[in-house]
């Protein structure tokens, strides 16, 4: 397969897709979306299936599909073996879209895409080591070693957003308690806000105003801390040293030069997270002073890291 050809990167949500023709230069030369019903596998096949057809008809030298989505996908990288956010229990998306296709489809988890997008034409270019964290609704992670993705004798490495960091600590999505993603991601820091709300109203009224009535989240959070409310941003300092405490665990195995950190979260709020999230990771890093500091690096390439990582893999597959 020429390394100069076009590919198509589709990135699956819980409520939409996202696709594009992408070439050998990881630029996005065409655009397409569908919208997705997260408990009906069907249908987000078909609606994936139509993406990518749409966009082959336009580019019909196009010869291979990658195909990003949140979750474990089988070491052959054909089957969604788990999805956290999609009704996907050991199931063939691989097979049934190629079938839907014609083209060779490569499935791969989200974060390790957008990790191989970061670091082939992102901020993390060339990095032989390198870590990635997304901030969002939870915290994905991706680990490039040696210039190759990590992804585990079963499909399943780098599930960064859950090392333990908080022994006994809050409960997390996946069924453990204390995990990173339960204290640094838009899940921890909604909490946090409502948990200030009840203990301290009068300290939350920015965030409160910001809320205009609804449930407290992330959102209000960053926008009261841009008008300087000094309870919010102590919130996203304190989100920002989880992170690094858990960057300095993940230093600790994999010894990465550069740390890439993206996700919504970041762009809506990186220059308040990421100070904190230094400081912590060097105050926690061992062995400081005897050894080489990663560097820390916001992401360049946005929400369609996903799918330019895909495209790009499936091309060098």
């Amino acid at each position: 397969m020429s390394d100069h050809a076009l590919a198509i990167g589709v990135d699956i949500g819980g409520t939409k897709i996202a696709a594009g023709a992408v070439d050998a230069a990881g630029r996005v030369l065409a655009r397409t979306t569908r919208p997705t019903d997260p408990n009906d596998p069907n249908q987000i096949e078909a609606a994936a299936a139509e993406a990518i057809n749409d966009l082959a008809l336009r580019y019909p030298e196009v010869q291979s599909v990658g195909v990003a989505a949140a979750g474990f996908v089988s070491p052959d990288r054909t089957t969604m073996l788990f999805a956290p956010n999609i009704a996907w229990r050991n199931q063939p998306v691989g097979d049934k879209l190629a079938a839907r296709t014609g083209l060779v489809v490569v499935i791969e988890n989200d974060a390790n895409a957008a990790a191989w997008a970061e670091n082939r034409f992102g901020n993390g270019r060339a990095a032989r080591n390198m870590v990635m964290l997304t901030l969002g609704t939870g915290l994905g992670g991706s680990v490039i070693a040696d210039g190759e993705l990590i992804r585990g004798a079963f499909g399943a490495a780098a599930e960064l957003g859950h090392i333990k960091v908080v022994p006994g600590g809050h409960f997390c999505g996946c069924g453990q308690e204390g995990c990173l993603e339960a204290y640094a991601s838009g899940t921890a820091l909604a909490r946090y806000a409502q948990q200030l709300a009840v203990a301290n109203p009068t300290g939350a009224e920015a965030m409160l105003a910001a809320a205009g009535g609804e449930p407290l989240d992330g959102s209000h959070v960053t926008a009261a801390a841009r008008q300087g409310d000094p309870t919010a941003i102590k919130v996203l300092e304190r989100f920002g040293t989880y992170l690094g405490l858990g960057m300095a665990v993940m230093a600790a195995v994999v010894d990465p030069g550069v740390f890439v950190i993206g996700g919504g979260i970041t762009e809506a709020a990186g220059d308040l997270i990421v100070p904190a999230a230094a400081e912590a990771f060097l105050n926690k890093l061992s062995g400081r002073g005897f050894r080489g500091e990663a560097e820390i690096r916001t992401a360049a390439l946005g929400n369609e890291a996903g799918l330019i990582g895909a495209a790009d893999l499936a091309r060098h597959t």
